[in-house]
């Protein structure tokens, strides 16, 4: 083994160390959602972004906050309305008392951004916020700003209030690499809840990681090896979603109208890969792709009109497929 692989295998050791240490700190604060909790720290260190989709009063943002807070992390929330427009998240040009221009940043030049009901907001405010998530810059009176690294957007949408939204087309959902359902607590769950947010308690974290560390596991994750047949497994599965395709099952012939694209194949690999290195293995397998599979591809499948009157949802068309 070269000094290189050497170094790399003690990396992805101390990244499963440092993961388990922010799982800990954050279970100070956050009580239970373990799956979102791993969903999201994945998103992260694979450089992603990432779609919460659930009702009012989960703690949300008090999960990104949190997050935030054990990542040494600068942290904004941007509440989008019908009438915010694109110049209020990137910033403008500003006059100084000099009469010169000058750049205004706004709230997306931060490290982690809390778009809070992503679909409340006009297309053209939702394009420029998924024009900085993809090409991590913003532009502004033909000037490029480049946005701090590491840069990572939690978005959050209600299921259930749809009057006077704006969904998210297909192509802007497909910027994100999960899509992640949250449920209600469970009830022994929310007695904790209520027991420690109803009492005179105080919690005191800990700093973590620094953004530095988490650009290097990042690129850590990406120099991580994988198997021909994991990666053949992983880029199969996105094919099997193409009801036109020559590897889509009957299911997705007679039930989805659109599949997923290659970045669907981007993000399951990548998503293996972080998922095998929070665990302590040095290369991802099949199991590592099932893992995150439904948080990768729910929200890039589009079902017809028969898998909605058959109350078909993507999860079970997904389910199917693994």
């Amino acid at each position: 083994m070269s000094q290189s692989q050497v170094s790399d295998v003690a990396a992805v050791d101390q990244l499963a160390s440092k993961y388990r240490e922010l799982r800990e700190e954050i279970a100070k604060v956050i009580v239970g959602q373990d799956e979102v909790v791993k969903l999201v720290l994945i998103s992260l260190f694979a450089n992603g972004h990432s779609l919460l989709v659930g009702v009012p009063g989960l703690a949300k943002t008090l999960l990104i906050s949190t997050i935030a807070e054990v990542l040494d992390l600068e942290f904004k929330r941007i509440q989008f309305t019908p009438d915010l427009m694109p110049s209020d998240i990137t910033g403008s040009e500003v006059m100084d008392e000099s009469r010169n221009f000058k750049f205004n940043k706004g709230p997306l030049f931060s490290n982690i951004v809390l778009a809070d009901e992503i679909n409340r907001t006009p297309p053209k405010t939702q394009a420029a916020l998924l024009e900085a998530m993809q090409e991590r810059s913003v532009t502004v009176a033909g000037v490029r700003h480049i946005l701090p690294s590491p840069f990572f957007v939690l978005a959050t949408q209600n299921p259930i209030e749809q009057e006077g939204t704006y969904p998210l087309p297909e192509a802007q959902l497909d910027r994100f690499m999960f899509n992640i359902p949250l449920d209600y607590p469970s009830y022994e769950e929310e007695i904790r809840v209520v027991k420690e947010t109803t009492a005179n308690k105080e919690v005191t974290l800990r700093d973590i990681l620094s953004g530095e560390e988490i650009v290097e596991f990042q690129k850590l994750v990406r120099k991580i090896p994988i198997a021909d047949n994991v990666l053949e497994y992983a880029v199969n599965l996105t094919a099997k979603t193409r009801p036109n395709g020559d590897k889509a099952t009957e299911q997705v012939k007679n039930y989805i109208s659109w599949g997923a694209g290659p970045r669907a194949s981007q993000y399951l690999v990548l998503g293996a890969k972080t998922h095998a290195a929070i665990n302590g293995k040095y290369s991802p397998d099949i199991e590592d792709v099932q893992a995150i599979a439904n948080y990768v591809l729910r929200h890039r499948i589009v079902r017809n009109y028969r898998a909605e009157a058959e109350g078909l949802t993507e999860a079970d068309v997904i389910a199917n497929l693994l």
